[in-house]
């Protein structure tokens, strides 16, 4: 039974807490569907995806940024593919926790940062003031800069974290009632949550590419 209603988010609440965080790297599983002779139908598709994201990531890059598309596709794959093994019963869905989307968005901040002043200082000190800016509001404008600048990857771990940990408590919440609510009201109950879990398969797929193409926005925003 739960203690409250966010243990069922808690890696250690479960009587097997070391084998919760395996699910992050089940995807391991079905990197050898890609080997097969002859490709499938699934394999079509996903190899066309990973063409469209190669062409628009390249496009937000620039010329000058040469396979660092595959850097941001790996990303967009392992944030997939854990937001969608999240939705099957008794996964733990590694996405909706700090631990993992801040492993994920503060070391590209921190590589991207560290790369832009080191090599570009002067292009990073322009984005600090913008274009037009009058000289009276220019120390006010740097420190807003900065301080947008600072919380990125907190922002990048948050929006993925909240949207996942959202829609999974409401499907949460609405389970649980079904033992305590009329049958002629049990169909309403599942066709609510049969809608809910499509829309947290569009939400799973709408935040690994958010997060995706965000850190392709600010690694452009360096070189």
């Amino acid at each position: 039974m739960m203690a409250n209603l966010f243990s069922s988010f808690d890696p250690s609440s479960s009587l097997y807490f070391p084998m919760n965080w395996m699910s992050t790297i089940l995807c391991i599983l079905f990197i050898p569907y890609a080997f097969w002779l002859i490709p499938t139908r699934s394999y079509s598709i996903w190899n066309k995806i990973i063409i469209t994201l190669h062409k628009e990531f390249k496009t937000l890059l620039g010329p000058g940024a040469r396979g660092s598309t595959f850097i941001f596709i790996s990303l967009f794959s392992l944030i997939l593919y854990n937001n969608f093994l999240g939705l099957f019963p008794y996964i733990f869905t590694s996405t909706s926790h700090l631990a993992l989307t801040l492993t994920l968005a503060l070391p590209l901040w921190l590589s991207f940062m560290v790369y832009g002043w080191i090599n570009n200082t002067i292009h990073m000190l322009a984005h600090l003031v913008p274009q037009g800016t009058p000289p009276l509001l220019m120390p006010f404008m740097v420190c807003i800069e900065t301080i947008s600048n600072i919380i990125r990857p907190g922002t990048l771990a948050v929006r993925l974290a909240a949207n996942m940990i959202a829609g999974h408590l409401l499907m949460t919440l609405l389970g649980n009632t079904g033992s305590s609510i009329p049958a002629s009201l049990m169909g309403i109950l599942l066709v609510t949550q049969i809608l809910l879990l499509i829309l947290e398969s569009a939400v799973a797929i709408i935040q690994s590419y958010v997060f995706a193409v965000l850190s392709t926005l600010y690694s452009s925003e360096v070189t």
